[in-house]
């Protein structure tokens, strides 16, 4: 059976969708400013749905778009309509941008053609590919997640005409800043074509994220003009800087979104199959968005994969992470790890050693499923999120479940007898507050989303730190630094994959707006020229460490015992004086200090001293003969050793080193 999509041959383009129900189809083929409709020619049925034309003459660039007919009853999820041109599920590129209009959504003979609304796809002859080059990013190492526009919308070394695009990202600028603070790999935010929610043009605002995509391979225009080929020559260039590329998918929804919705491309040519329906008739609403893919459907599984290998036979990405991952595992609605598509995924040759990130939820019936995807999938921890930000709020009890997520959270990975995390440790993400206004917000503050407030997460676990009895703003400022270094230095001392979101590392914050979705502003752009360098170089510290210290970016399981060739324990639980940790100890509700000792840090052992009391406190760690321990960053804002106590909140790492090491200043430093 021919692919759907357009295929260039030899004699011209050969155009072909799919749909069970549609009576006809058509492609609709443009001139060259994409403005006129110059030939409307019927595809023809070639089995099992697939409807097919090749079209002599035509070459690559020929803008064109699909329409359909058949019955029109949207109660019964059929919405066919010739009227509405629609785009091709697999269109690679688009001419230009969406733009919501309410006429897109209009019923059958109550609306004009919608041709001149809707962008068309453009044929594109991609180049042979070349040889498939491993991942750069292996498990354990950082993933940044950043939202292409924002990230370099005001970066000042960055050309203006290439700010806020996929190509800024290959800027030697750019590339030097990600290898500072060590990151192993950009997860860029979704960077294909979506569409405005139909509420925020009449509020003057837009999507800003891109989490409601129309079709899955086409790029957004406006963060890559240059199409795939600009996507592929950046991945490229980050590959060549030892730095991966994860990009973020949405295949659980689209933008035509609810019954009142547009109708823009997979509602057109088949809304019974694309979609998952109630019994009634009514649409599936798992992801909050008013529809949900039907991932179990044969063909929409096969263009999910044709994405996937898309991306990365012909742009060279390291993998994925999929948004509202259970709906890729809904098996007539109910979620099963073992589901037809997750199995293909992993197991298909082009894929198979692909980075494969989950976020682990949607809002549907079971849809919390945080620790049952199955390998290779690593999976978005939110508990690692909530609990270490409970910790460092101060909340009562909660020093063991710190330890648990230092440890690489085996209570919720190590199943089926795996000895290794899946985790994803974060502690701010795109959806949510800013790691500096965790520190500083008590309430989130989401009125320039134009929803009175009521949008965004409730409890974010997030505290203002004003220091009790202090007014003065240097001390509040001082304290919430302290308390985003804390949270930092948590994050890169935990176990298994760890997350960072741009700007976090450098103080950045969206006036306590937990939802910056419609913010294409300065809220959400990043601010290069006011951003906290302290910071910054203390992050930058602690990714050095986490790279040269294995034992820091293992994702095996700690066992307490001593790993083969090794007479250390793997890991050491134990109080401010060294001495272990015991039941009594770690059941004790005011608890907020420990210190876990690893093995792995060569031929010595590396220390974390937390110290999560408001009060400073001398820490004493075990001795061994013919060792010294040592500060491990020696940064002024990051080091402290240990003949002074700890101040209080504080995360500091302590390295044992042989007796006649010298630290990298060239002083002994016991």
């Amino acid at each position: 059976m021919t692919s759907p999509g357009a295929t260039i041959t030899n004699e011209g383009i050969r155009f072909a969708a799919w749909s069970s129900s549609a009576r006809r189809l058509w492609v609709s083929i443009f001139d060259d400013a994409g403005e006129r409709e110059i030939d409307r020619l019927e595809l023809q049925p070639e089995g099992e749905g697939l409807r097919a034309l090749l079209v002599t003459g035509l070459a690559s660039g020929t803008r064109y778009g699909f329409r359909a007919d058949g019955d029109y009853t949207p109660e019964r999820g059929l919405w066919f309509d010739p009227e509405k041109l629609l785009t091709d599920p697999y269109a690679i590129e688009i001419d230009r941008p969406y733009q919501f209009n309410w006429r897109l959504a209009a019923k059958r003979n109550e609306g004009a053609d919608t041709a001149a609304l809707m962008p068309k796809a453009v044929v594109v002859a991609l180049p042979q590919p070349g040889a498939l080059l491993p991942p750069v990013f292996k498990p354990g190492g950082l993933t940044y997640e950043l939202n292409v526009r924002s990230f370099t919308r005001l970066h000042p070394d960055v050309p203006e005409a290439q700010r806020g695009t996929i190509a800024a990202l290959a800027h030697p600028a750019i590339i030097e800043y990600l290898r500072k603070i060590g990151v192993s790999a950009v997860e860029l935010m979704p960077i294909t074509a979506s569409i405005d929610e139909r509420h925020l043009p009449p509020l003057g605002l837009h999507n800003a994220w891109g989490y409601n995509p129309v079709t899955f391979m086409a790029l957004d225009p406006r963060l890559a003009p240059g199409g795939v080929a600009e996507l592929r020559d950046t991945v490229a260039a980050l590959r060549k800087a030892g730095i991966g590329t994860i990009l973020d998918l949405v295949f659980n929804h689209t933008g035509e979104s609810d019954r009142f919705g547009p109708t823009l491309s997979l509602r057109g040519l088949d809304a019974q199959a694309y979609y998952r329906h109630e019994p009634d008739g009514r649409l599936v609403n798992d992801t909050g968005t008013g529809n949900t893919i039907a991932c179990d459907h044969p063909v929409v599984r096969e263009m999910v994969l044709d994405t996937l290998r898309h991306f990365v036979r012909d742009a060279g990405v390291d993998g994925f992470r999929f948004d509202l991952a259970p709906v890729l595992g809904r098996v007539d609605g109910t979620f099963d790890p073992q589901a037809s598509l997750l199995q293909a995924i992993a197991g298909d040759p082009l894929l198979a050693d692909r980075v494969l990130i989950a976020e682990p939820w949607d809002i549907g019936p079971g849809g919390y499923q945080l620790g049952n995807f199955s390998r290779p999938f690593l999976e978005w921890n939110d508990r690692y999120r909530d609990d270490v930000r409970r910790f460092w709020r101060g909340d009562a009890g909660t020093l063991g479940t710190l330890a648990t997520r230092l440890a690489g959270s085996s209570d919720v990975f190590a199943r089926a007898a795996q000895d290794k995390s899946r985790t994803v440790n974060f502690i701010a993400a795109h959806d949510g507050m800013t790691l500096a206004d965790l520190v500083a917000y008590e309430e989130k503050h989401n009125e320039a989303n134009g929803e009175q407030n009521r949008d965004g997460h409730g409890d974010n676990l997030s505290w203002n730190n004003g220091v009790e009895g202090e007014a003065d703003d240097a001390s509040i400022a001082e304290a919430r630094l302290g308390d985003q270094r804390a949270l930092l230095a948590t994050l890169f001392a935990s176990r298994g994959t760890i997350m960072l979101t741009a700007g976090d590392e450098f103080g950045r914050s969206q006036d306590g707006n937990n939802n910056a979705y419609a913010q294409d502003n300065g809220i959400t752009w990043l601010d290069w020229a006011g951003r906290d360098q302290g910071l910054e170089r203390f992050a930058a510290a602690l990714a050095a460490l986490r790279r040269t210290v294995p034992a820091l970016s293992e994702t095996r399981f700690l066992s307490g015992q001593p790993q083969a060739g090794s007479d250390v324990p793997d890991v050491a639980w134990l109080t401010e004086s060294g001495a272990p940790l015991s039941e009594a100890d770690w059941n004790d509700a005011r608890r907020h200090r420990l210190a876990m000792v690893l093995g792995g840090a060569g031929d010595g052992r590396l220390a974390v001293v937390v110290n999560g009391d408001r009060r400073q406190c001398l820490f004493t760690l075990p001795e061994r003969a013919g060792f010294r321990w040592h500060a491990a960053i020696e940064a002024a804002d990051g080091g402290v050793a240990l003949s002074r106590p700890v101040p209080g909140r504080t995360v500091v790492f302590m390295i044992e080193r042989k007796a006649s090491g010298r630290t990298r200043s060239g002083k002994d430093k016991g």
